[in-house]
């Protein structure tokens, strides 16, 4: 007889919701029959929660380390003129490289934007001229730059040797920035913070990313050195040799601070030349800085007859050249006779070349403008002239604008595109070959670094800031005209509609300068030199090297453990078998 075989049986307790109210009653077990594979329902597959439940998940556990990126960010801020508080670039970069450390890349990265949100929200709050929405929108896409360096940065403090990974990642960072979207927007780079600092002669050997760099491992060993102290106190271990290590970094951050004081400077002059800086002044501050017709024109006319009148009197000096400002014409001199009648005077009178900023109608392109600095002759008129290279989207062209027009009315305020300029801005005026940079240009190390390379002794920088005047942005463009000096080693003439207008020295110190929104003439002796610098030699080379190194330790923390894996069970596979095969042939 064979043996009885029990079915296997589910236990199933029924509840008030699935069971009718008699079956509920019944709480004893039952017996179900087994289910075939056509009674079988697939479980669907557990869904992810949407991102933003999972961000705000991550924001309640992670809410003291966003708190304090964020402050670290709001510390940054002051780091920048017009403050200068230069040391909070060290501690900004120090505090991110310590609230990523241990940290998954996906938290690194919100941390990264948790600083940077708040930090271009302070730094580019000039914007507020034009409206909060969009102070607010480019410091949002400026801050997501961050998100991948928070990413790296979090992924990288695992390896050997982070902190130098970590600066090439502050680079890395700033090197997309300054290309993209629309060519890049460069402001709130670290060495923008650093322009009079123990760091900044570092620009002549590697432009602003060597800078950059510098800083940033500064901040990053200080970091390691702080953590490293930290822990042998919690030990107790904070006396004797083991701390050895931790004040070898803080002894090697001191280092690196101080390397620019190693680094010389060139500033010796070839030639001099003679200068006049016409700052004519505005109507208002604001949008609507150019007033009625003519006025802006007219305003720096007066300006350059008083300084022809006071060379008369023999109360000045003639100066070999004259320059004003970015929009010192707020009409099309080709075009308009009063306007080529009103230069054409000032420049017969004082009896010396005007370099004179000038909206200019495109000869052949219907509709666009060209925003350009024109060599006036007081004998033969106008002659070579410079045109923008990189207009300011939003501002003197408006991307995608059949489409983005429809949407925000504001756009209508800049009626026409500005059309770019092909190459540098090398001038001959009178004695002096000055390299003419216009406005915002000064902060895109490439085209500054060409002019410098194609021949210029000296750089000009017409600039109208009239828009965003005793707002902070005149100090932050000003000093990037400091690093430019010492960079190039050429003396760097700021010239502006309503200021800042200043005179830098080829080592970065600022010789003049004028208030805002005042009538003023400076006069200087300019010096103009030949040499280049290292940092014109090599140009790109160090941003690039440095760039890619930071992203190349961010990938090799993912491809190093899976080739190490591989590797592994490549050479496990043959021994076992090895071991299967040896028992195959005993059988």
């Amino acid at each position: 007889m064979a043996p009885l075989r029990r079915e296997a049986t589910t236990v199933v307790l029924s509840g008030p919701e699935t069971t009718t109210r008699d079956e509920s009653d019944d709480r004893r077990p039952r017996a179900t029959a087994p289910e075939g594979p056509a009674d079988r329902v697939p479980t669907p597959p557990e869904r992810r929660p949407r991102w933003p439940r999972r961000l705000l998940a991550a924001l309640r556990h992670d809410w003291p380390a966003t708190v304090l990126a964020a402050l670290a960010g709001l510390a940054l801020v002051p780091a920048f003129p017009p403050y200068d508080i230069w040391p909070a670039s060290l501690l900004a970069v120090a505090a991110l490289s310590l609230l990523t450390r241990g940290r998954s890349a996906r938290r690194g990265g919100w941390l990264g934007f948790a600083l940077g949100f708040p930090f271009f929200l302070g730094l580019l709050s000039w914007l507020r001229v034009i409206g909060w929405d969009a102070t607010v929108g480019l410091a949002v896409i400026e801050a997501l730059f961050l998100v991948p360096m928070g990413a790296g940065l979090a992924a990288t403090a695992r390896m050997r040797a982070w902190p130098l990974w970590a600066a090439c990642l502050w680079v890395a960072q700033e090197w997309a920035r300054d290309r993209v979207p629309f060519g890049g927007f460069p402001w709130g780079r670290l060495a923008f913070a650093n322009t009079s600092t123990p760091f900044t002669p570092l620009a002549a050997l590697g432009g602003a990313p060597l800078v950059t760099f510098a800083v940033a491992f500064t901040g990053a060993l200080l970091a390691w050195a702080g953590l490293r102290l930290w822990h042998l106190h919690r030990a107790g271990l904070l006396a004797g040799r083991a701390a050895l290590p931790a004040l070898g970094g803080a002894g090697l951050a001191v280092a690196v601070g101080a390397s620019g004081y190693a680094v010389p400077v060139p500033t010796g002059a070839n030639d001099t030349v003679s200068v006049a800086i016409v700052q004519g002044n505005v109507q208002q501050a604001g949008m609507d800085f150019l007033g009625r017709p003519m006025m802006i024109l007219n305003n720096h006319v007066d300006a350059t007859l008083q300084l022809a009148d006071d060379v008369a009197a023999g109360r000045v000096e003639r100066p070999d050249l004259v320059l004003w400002p970015e929009n010192a014409s707020d009409l099309d001199p080709y075009r308009r006779p009063e306007a080529y009648a009103a230069i054409d005077r000032a420049a017969r009178t004082v009896g010396v070349p005007i370099l004179v900023g000038a909206l200019v109608d495109h000869p052949t392109e219907e509709g666009y403008v060209e925003n350009q600095g024109i060599v006036w002759d007081p004998e033969t008129g106008p002659g070579d002239s410079y045109t923008k290279q990189h207009p300011v989207p939003f501002g003197e062209y408006v991307p995608f604008r059949d489409q983005l027009s429809v949407l925000i009315s504001r756009l209508e305020r800049v009626p026409r595109d500005f059309w770019p300029g092909e190459r540098s801005g090398v001038l001959d005026v009178g004695p002096a070959r000055l390299g003419d940079v216009i406005c915002f240009e000064v902060a895109y190390d490439g085209i500054v670094r060409d002019t410098v390379n194609e021949g210029a002794r000296a750089l000009v920088v017409q600039t109208n800031n009239a828009t965003y005047g005793n707002t902070g942005q005149p100090e932050q463009q000003l000093a990037m005209s400091q690093l430019r000096a010492v960079e190039h080693g050429r003396a760097v003439v700021t010239v502006a509609t309503s200021g800042i207008s200043a005179v830098v020295r080829p080592d970065g110190s600022i010789e003049q300068r004028t208030e805002e929104f005042t009538q003023d003439v400076l006069s200087t002796e300019l010096p103009l030199r030949d040499g280049r610098t290292v940092a014109d030699r090599v140009g790109a080379a160090p941003e690039w090297a440095l760039a890619f190194g930071g992203l190349l330790a961010w990938a090799w923390t993912g491809l190093g453990p899976r080739l190490a894996r591989r590797g592994a069970a490549a050479q496990a596979g043959p021994e076992s078998g090895g071991e299967d095969g040896a028992g195959e042939r005993k059988e």
